[in-house]
């Protein structure tokens, strides 16, 4: 006879994780997807703090106690499952529950870091104030590797789940649709916490629309930018002279010696005499040097100031050996679009440009340009 097995929010966890990570997977590197990626890793967590607390108050199945297999019990069962005769377990076998616990594991780290380098590297979140960009950099490698190990541990999954459905004649996707098994009358559980089940859904479904709630109310004058930067210094002498003519770039995306040389120069400044009167010259002069990429205001400050040799000084942003690796292999097609029109335009593609933060998520390519894909 059929019983039941899994409760619903067991299976609820189940289902949920899964479409979460692979969410996550898929939505970590698309700059203007991240706010879905930073959710998604968001439910992850949430997601593995509940079946740490449920294989504690869960049903019969759902219990730790209830799949406390050694190592070397699963490294059996494998063994008797390379052979085709594992023993059939109406809950979880001894390798699916080294597998529960691997998954848990490399799900909590790397929920873990992935706030560490939301912190570090984004400078968003709890931790935005406690690392550099460097330390966030390296988080950000142990967070792809975690992300990586953890999908590899879901393909042996799907292979385990496969492979024990054939050789039981029973679909084990199915029953954790259902919650049902074949077992004796005895086996099944009696209760499966329907209410625990709908509050889980519930719970994701209403912090999704509240995180990313701009994604439903933005406009064409008001577009959605997820993550805005934080509010840099300005300087109003700064923004009418410089933004007279183009964009006033920020200080943040040249070093100082490049802003001293600029504005040396500034009777030729690239075939034009700006002719500044000698105090307009001094103030924007030490605004630029004060909050230049020197800095490391910003994230893409401290990686255009890596990008550029101590010997080089560069005049123009698109100099930056930075800005080379993030715009290279854009067409010139690209470049001579009616919205482009140059290399200069940065607010044809960054919704932030005027705030001088280019944030990841604040980047917007105009409708029905693409980029290649990334390497």
């Amino acid at each position: 006879m059929r019983v039941q097995v899994w409760d619903i929010p067991t299976r609820v966890f189940h289902w949920l994780l899964a479409v979460a990570f692979f969410a996550a997977y898929f939505t970590g590197d698309p700059d203007p997807l991240r706010d879905i990626h930073v959710f998604a890793g968001f439910v992850i967590l949430g997601l593995v703090i509940f079946r740490l607390l449920w294989g504690k108050l869960g049903s019969r199945y759902a219990r730790f106690s209830s799949f406390r297999y050694s190592f070397r019990e699963a490294a059996d069962y494998v063994g008797l499952l390379f052979r085709k005769r594992p023993p059939r377990y109406l809950g979880h076998n001894p390798a699916g529950s080294w597998m529960v616990y691997l998954i848990l594991v490399s799900g909590l780290l790397t929920c873990i870091t992935g706030i560490l380098v939301l912190g570090g590297e984004e400078e968003h979140g709890v931790f935005r104030t406690l690392f550099r960009f460097a330390r966030g950099e390296l988080f950000k490698e142990v967070h792809d590797g975690l992300a990586t190990f953890m999908l590899v541990l879901i393909v042996i999954h799907l292979a385990g789940v496969f492979v024990e459905s054939w050789m039981h004649h029973e679909n084990l996707t199915w029953a954790m649709v259902t919650g049902r098994k074949q077992g004796g009358s005895q086996e099944g559980i009696t209760r499966t916490y329907p209410f625990v089940g709908v509050l889980m859904i519930a719970l994701v479904v209403a912090g999704g629309v509240g995180f990313m709630q701009g994604r439903f109310t933005a406009t064409q004058a008001k577009p959605y930018i997820p993550f805005l930067g934080k509010t840099l210094p300005d300087n109003k002498l700064w923004r009418e002279e410089c933004g007279s003519c183009h964009l006033a770039y920020h200080p943040t995306l040249l070093p100082a010696r490049s802003w001293a040389v600029l504005m040396q120069q500034q009777r030729q400044h690239f075939g034009k005499d700006l002719a500044l009167e000698p105090a307009v010259v001094a103030e924007i002069d030490k605004f630029l040097q004060d909050n230049s990429a020197d800095t490391e205001m910003t994230e893409p400050a401290h990686k255009i100031k890596l990008s550029i040799p101590a010997d080089v000084t560069p005049l123009r942003v698109t100099e930056t050996g930075y800005w080379r690796i993030k715009h290279g292999e854009i067409s010139d097609e690209v470049w001579r679009d009616s919205r482009v029109l140059n290399k200069g335009n940065c607010g044809a593609c960054h919704l932030d440009a005027e705030r001088g933060t280019f944030e990841d998520a604040a980047m917007r390519l105009p409708k029905g340009i693409s980029l290649p894909p990334a390497k």
